[in-house]
């Protein structure tokens, strides 16, 4: 496991606040009509503007800057001709890399009027996150956040994605230790204090079984019933874990529009 000096946890901070901001230009064009590759074209744009690189595109082959997953896909959605419709869900997971770091964090945006159900799914999905990272303090283990995860969304119904979880982030994109976002209490990894994860629950409304689409990236619900994803960048800290990105550039945004 990788212990971060704190000039590196500055570095992976700066990473990691590009990406909020790039989420946030994201939200300012949502919208009925627009299609996904063009929020991926700008996106790309506003990373390399301010100094960076996108951290996904060229990622073990991945062609695009954002992972845009539309109402059932997971996580790993490909940029399209897609145009939004009102009534979806859009989860956009975004990566930026600079200073030798990389930055990760996702939000899943409500395109005008949504189902209250999927509406308290999203709203359920993102409270489940800072759940976890209630937990990524030095002594617990990963199992801790994982359980606090999946005690809190399965309490709603909902069933947690077990194909896909968290991970350490840094000089690479995904490093160890995984984070998954079910388990026991007081299992998994033990957290020291200056590791960094990306905690990303993934949610499903329906079963938690997916299946990978015939693109080799993108992960859907098996029954084709919407899915959550949000993701924060966390350094372990005693007594309380420390978040490196923001959802507060995203939201002063959608509270605007």
């Amino acid at each position: 496991m990788i212990i971060r000096t704190e000039e590196e946890i500055e570095l992976i901070r700066k990473s990691s606040l590009l990406v909020g901001k790039t989420l946030a230009e994201v939200a300012r064009n949502i919208r009925p009509g627009v299609k996904t590759i063009e929020l991926d074209k700008l996106a790309e744009a506003f990373i390399r503007d301010h100094g960076a690189k996108p951290g996904f595109k060229g990622y073990n082959g991945f062609p695009y800057t954002l992972c845009i997953s539309v109402n059932d896909h997971v996580v790993h959605g490909f940029p399209s001709e897609r145009e939004l419709v009102d009534g979806d869900i859009v989860s956009v997971d975004c990566g930026t890399y600079m200073n030798g770091y990389y930055g990760d964090s996702a939000y899943t945006f409500m395109v005008g009027e949504v189902a209250e159900e999927t509406r308290l799914l999203l709203e359920r999905t993102k409270e489940s996150l800072y759940k976890g990272i209630d937990k990524a303090i030095a002594g617990n283990r990963t199992g801790d956040i994982g359980n606090a995860i999946q005690t809190y969304v399965e309490g709603f119904g909902y069933s947690v994605v077990r194909d896909l979880v968290g991970h350490g982030l840094g000089e690479n994109l995904h490093e160890k230790p995984e984070v998954p976002n079910f388990g026991r209490k007081g299992t998994g990894v033990k957290l020291q204090e200056g590791m960094v994860l990306a905690i990303e629950p993934m949610i499903n409304l329906g079963s938690r079984s997916v299946v990978q689409e015939s693109d080799g990236w993108t992960f859907r619900t098996a029954d084709r019933k919407p899915s959550a994803h949000y993701e924060h960048d966390v350094v372990v800290r005693k007594g309380k874990a420390e978040i490196l990105s923001t959802f507060e550039d995203i939201e002063q945004v959608l509270n605007t529009k």
